[in-house]
């Protein structure tokens, strides 16, 4: 990784770090001039302002120094993978649980997402600008630590009114088992809704209910999941627990508690 994002910041920070010693030296002297001037001292004055004429050359080259350091094409190390490589190698040192799966990343119980043409990263739909994988990884970390901030209640009436929506429009028997997807595609009409909350973010939340062990809806009727006949059958959606394990999402029913 001595060619990533990481390594390269680094260098940069000790390089800027460099020029920052030699202004403040440069600036240590310019105070004892300061101070020679005030009081008449001639000798001291002198050799101050020699001193602090070395130390700011020595600065400007320093400065000139880290600010030809940082020569980085981030926007082709994030579209070309390394990034997302890079970010993965971190958080397996922090022992933050992070895994790739259908073009994201995943760090329970949040998703991130690499945004190259514009030099960031989005983590639920929120913009983020600190890219340097170790910062990156810490505030995912501390995220991770926390609960999630995730009601299932209010996500379970969602789900139910949803069905009841594909139910209905398909003719199906109170109880049948809807497609997820399909119950998506009704709760994400508006123009643009799909965009706003897309199908990684639903499969995420379908987990957080699912491990919360809220089943039961306001009137009384029990959420039971149902996998599809295969595998991967047409409308499965995926994604990750929190221990790594791939989660599955097909079919969904409502039925009255007997």
């Amino acid at each position: 990784m001595s060619d990533g994002l990481e390594a390269a910041l680094a260098a940069t920070e000790e390089r800027v770090d460099a020029a920052l010693a030699a202004v403040a030296a440069a600036t240590r002297e310019l105070r004892k001039a300061k101070t020679g001037a005030a009081r008449g001292q001639l000798r001291d004055l002198r050799r101050a302002l020699g001193a602090a004429s070395g130390r700011m050359e020595e600065a400007a080259q320093a400065t000139a120094d880290a600010a030809g350091s940082f020569d980085f094409d981030e926007r082709e190390h994030l579209a070309a993978g390394g990034y997302v490589k890079e970010l993965l190698a971190e958080a397996s040192a922090r022992d933050v649980k992070m895994f790739e799966a259908d073009g994201q990343l995943l760090c329970y119980p949040s998703l991130v997402k690499v945004l190259p043409s514009d030099a960031a990263v989005e983590v639920d739909r929120r913009r983020e600008r600190r890219l340097r994988p170790s910062v990156l990884v810490a505030l995912l970390g501390v995220a991770q630590a926390r609960p999630p901030r995730f009601r299932p209640e209010p996500f379970l009436e969602s789900l139910a009114a949803g069905y009841d929506l594909v139910r209905s429009r398909d003719g199906a028997r109170p109880g049948s088992v809807v497609r997820l997807v399909d119950i998506w595609g009704v709760l994400t009409l508006l123009p643009g809704a799909q965009r706003d909350y897309a199908r990684p973010e639903f499969a995420r939340d379908l987990y957080l209910l699912d491990s919360s062990g809220v089943a039961t809806t306001r009137s009384g009727r029990v959420a039971g999941w149902h996998a599809s006949t295969g595998t991967r059958g047409a409308g499965t959606l995926t994604t990750v627990a929190r221990t790594g394990q791939q989660q599955l999402y097909w079919g969904i029913s409502f039925k009255d508690r007997r």
